[in-house]
């Protein structure tokens, strides 16, 4: 006979605010699931694929919603932050574990859910450009799947006892955001400032949840 151990991982800790703090015991994003990826193999190496563990449960519930939601769209994630937080550049937040940014899902000349090109070439596709309709070479952001990935994260945030504080999107793009089916729902549950960030914000989008952290 053997006794079987089961280590469970601690629960972060997150210091400060997302623009001046730490985190303690981040966790890494899973790298893949049924219908999201990350951002690249490199970066994830690098550790910038880390967040506070109950927005890593968020996020993966999130995606699980969308499944049943959202079934045959796909996603992906993008910079998160290090595993013990602090300043990420080029970035003025993801500090302490709570800001997350998710490339646009988009839809490719044929209407089918693609995954934007993310690689070393494009910056991981921070460099990409959108038009002011959102579109890009062959690709077309998906609004419908934006929207629902959105009302996801606000579903898996309040199972998880956490807010989203806001999300960041280029104030030229909502417009097509609002006129999807998830629109209504976003302007009364969600905050998107009108307001142009120091970074478009075309090519992804930005959110911060809201955690009580302790003082930095």
């Amino acid at each position: 006979m053997f006794l079987s151990v089961t280590v469970v991982a601690e629960d972060s800790t997150c210091y400060g605010t997302t623009s001046a703090g730490r985190l303690e015991n981040g966790v890494k994003l899973p790298g893949s699931g049924p219908n999201f990826v990350s951002y690249g193999g490199v970066p994830d190496l690098v550790g910038r694929t880390y967040v506070h563990s109950t927005v890593r449960d968020v996020i993966v519930d999130a995606y699980q919603r969308l499944e049943l939601d959202a079934p045959g769209k796909v996603f992906k994630y993008a910079e998160t932050g290090y595993k013990e937080g602090g300043q990420f550049k080029p970035h003025k937040t993801h500090r302490n574990g709570l800001s997350v940014d998710f490339m646009v899902p988009v839809i490719d000349k044929n209407g089918k859910s693609v995954h934007l090109p993310t690689h070393a070439l494009n910056k991981y596709g921070y460099n990409i450009n959108f038009d002011k309709s959102g579109r890009y070479d062959i690709y077309q952001i998906d609004y419908e799947a934006l929207g629902a990935h959105l009302v996801a994260l606000h579903k898996s945030a309040r199972k998880y006892g956490i807010r989203i504080w806001r999300v960041i999107f280029d104030p030229q793009l909502q417009p097509f955001l609002y006129k999807t089916s998830h629109g209504d729902y976003i302007k009364k549950n969600i905050t998107v400032p009108a307001k142009r960030s120091w970074v478009r914000h075309d090519e992804h989008y930005h959110v911060d949840f809201t955690i009580e952290c302790k003082p930095l």
